[in-house]
């Protein structure tokens, strides 16, 4: 019998008899156990942070590598630092087990590969500039944990980020993070809480190192990609809230300068 906790028996039983409002009240309850036993993990986190803002500071990457939903985490932070803080894409890059038809579709015992994590981070000509997170609920992942072993073997920091305590995973992790949440509602469902976890652990991530890396001025997103009307509007909405300017002229600054940040400065500069 699996003794890790994220497979251990829920703490609920019977779930097919509770009514609707008794289903949705519980797992409301179990969801609202995740912040504190991130608030536990805290000072991990803060390490892992430390050496991403680092790298990516001295022209390195980040690379976030998981299987199924954990996978599918990892690209959805990822996918979002382009335009939300105007940075490259592949500066921070999410792998899945599988390839990227795992994304939608669960690719049959893709994690338990003990290759194909390395080579899919070679694909990218991972170095010791780079950092690479290895994301697994269970911590228990080969893809993952044979990809950071590698790393490892070649000088390459990693993180990762699991929610059993002494995991596997963490045993090849320079910055290992444990979440532990305990048992999911549905049992051994970690889409749940250990999915909910980790998705605010990497939001923790990836917002704390791109405020660090300069991203941010005030609580302003000054690089965001200006790529919908609603984008555009809250731009200048930002410029007039900084530059003291009316909403017109916000406008005409916006579209001379493309982003909030450039505004700013040619405003402050010719006034």
């Amino acid at each position: 019998m699996d003794n890790r906790i994220t497979e251990s028996a829920s703490n609920y039983n019977n779930l097919e008899k509770m009514s609707v409002g008794e289903l949705l009240s519980n797992i409301n309850n179990e969801d609202k156990t995740v912040p504190h036993a991130i608030e536990k993990a805290l000072s991990q986190i803060e390490a892992l942070i430390n050496i991403v803002v680092e790298r990516l500071g001295n022209g390195g990457r980040l690379f976030y590598l998981g299987a199924g939903t954990s996978g599918r985490l990892g690209i959805v932070d990822a996918s979002e630092c382009p335009p939300t803080y105007g940075v490259p894409h592949g500066l921070v890059v999410g792998i899945i087990a599988g390839g990227n038809s795992a994304i939608l579709k669960a690719v049959e015992f893709a994690e338990d590969s003990t290759t194909q994590g390395w080579k899919d981070l070679q694909e990218y000509n991972v170095s010791k500039k780079d950092v690479v997170v290895g994301i697994s609920a269970s911590g228990t992942a080969p893809y993952v944990i044979s990809a950071l072993d590698e790393c490892q073997k070649n000088g390459i920091s990693t993180g990762c980020i699991a929610c059993n305590p002494s995991s596997a995973m963490a045993e090849v992790a320079d910055f290992p993070i444990a979440a532990v949440v305990g048992p999911e509602f549905v049992t051994g469902s970690t889409r749940m809480k250990a999915g909910t976890a980790q998705k605010l652990i990497l939001n923790m991530i990836t917002t704390t190192t791109m405020i660090k890396l300069g991203h941010v001025v005030g609580n302003k997103m000054v690089d965001m990609q200006l790529s919908n009307n609603k984008l555009v509007d809250r731009g200048i909405r930002m410029i007039m809230e900084e530059t003291g300017a009316d909403y017109d002229t916000a406008d005409e600054l916006l579209s001379e300068h493309g982003s909030v940040r450039g505004s700013v400065e040619a405003f402050k500069k010719s006034n």
